[in-house]
């Protein structure tokens, strides 16, 4: 029997139109899929059944992908065959919808999945379905057609819009040849290079994978997620260690105790330090302070010379690997660490017991200590 269901109700939510059952139209149509659920042996015929029941009940799309661990695709043409042809439209035997592309759409497919660099599951679902009449059964053959495009699931990486290549590299070129000019006083001990950071890590960072019950929820006491603790590093471009010391917040008044602990903890070395242009680097503060320090010596001979990273591109700087492997660390332990107290001590202790040595720390060139 093909069931029309005409009586509906139009909601508008801003310039979007949703066009909904009427409450009646809606208890006839759950009433009819539960009769019809409760008939059919047929596990995949009672999943499309249950789906299109579940959004006549007002679940959300989301939330029956999740339930039913199906797609959107398929749940929109499940609704789409139970509206236009009724309970006949959900029978497996049904010729409603194509589940095969020709190999000329196939072709045509392929070609408009490069006109992007990335894609939702769910753009592909609808071009096939309204374009081409086809919703597959299996999410897999959307999967295949990605593949045949030379589309992959990844993961995305951060990227600042405002970053400029074209500065970065001329930026990295500088501080290359800032480095070769003083490679005999680097390896010598005289000159030590740091590339400075600040890191804030928060009691939310702590949340992580283990293995656990499939069956129970592992559960991580956070009493506040956003309770932070500033920390300031500073890692020797020549020895792969990172000097740390925490602080409550990042801003002059800290930053300047921080190039004097690092003065102290450098006797009879000037500093190189790489860093970001934060806001508090090119404060007033931070420049008189540089200013006592190097007093009226030439260039060669400061104390403390810093040179800034072009803007907007924290992957200059070798020590966000470092942060990141010490975030990576504790979450290891994350169902075992009871307070932020904790968390910190166990972040501080990775730090302080690493000796760091990856591709990027030397992505300005190589230098060995003089024996």
């Amino acid at each position: 029997m093909v069931k029309q269901h005409s009586q509906t109700v139009i909601l508008t939510v801003g310039v979007t139109t949703v066009i909904l059952p009427s409450e009646e139209t809606a208890l006839d149509a759950i009433a009819e899929l539960q009769e019809f659920i409760a008939l059919r042996p047929n596990a995949r015929e009672v999943r499309k059944a249950l789906a299109v029941k579940l959004v006549y009940q007002g679940y959300l799309y989301e939330e029956i992908q999740t339930i039913l661990d199906v797609s959107l695709g398929l749940i929109t043409g499940w609704k789409q065959a139970y509206e236009q042809y009724g309970i006949d439209g959900l029978r497996l035997d049904h010729k409603g919808k194509k589940s095969y592309l020709s190999s000329e759409q196939r072709e045509q497919v392929l070609s408009w999945l490069q006109t992007k660099d990335f894609w939702e599951l769910g753009e592909l679902e609808y071009k096939l379905a309204f374009e081409y009449d086809v919703i597959y059964e299996s999410k897999q053959s959307y999967y295949d057609l990605f593949n045949a495009a030379g589309i992959s699931w990844k993961k995305t990486t951060k990227v600042n819009p405002k970053g400029n290549p074209n500065a970065v590299a001329e930026k990295k070129k500088e501080l290359e040849t800032v480095l070769a000019d003083n490679r005999e006083e680097i390896e010598a001990g005289k000159l030590r290079v740091l590339l400075i950071d600040e890191c804030h890590l928060m009691w939310g960072d702590l949340s992580g994978y283990v293995w656990g019950r499939s069956d129970q929820e592992i559960a991580v006491p956070v009493v506040n997620e956003r309770e932070k603790q500033t920390y300031y590093g500073a890692v020797d471009y020549l020895e792969g260690e990172l000097i740390l010391k925490a602080y409550e917040a990042g801003n002059s008044k800290n930053t300047i105790d921080y190039l004097r602990y690092l003065l102290a903890e450098s006797k009879e070395q000037r500093l190189l330090i790489f860093w970001d242009g934060a806001s508090y680097h090119r404060s007033k503060e931070i420049q008189d302070f540089l200013s006592e320090v190097n007093q009226d010596l030439p260039t060669e001979e400061w104390k403390i010379h810093c040179v800034r990273f072009a803007p907007n591109c924290p992957t200059q700087n070798p020590i966000e690997d470092i942060w990141l492997q010490a975030k990576t660390w504790v979450r290891r332990f994350c169902a075992l660490i009871p307070t932020f107290l904790h968390l910190k001590w166990m972040e501080e202790w990775f730090i302080r017991h690493t000796t760091f040595d990856f591709a990027t720390l030397q992505m300005y060139g190589v230098f060995s200590k003089i024996k």
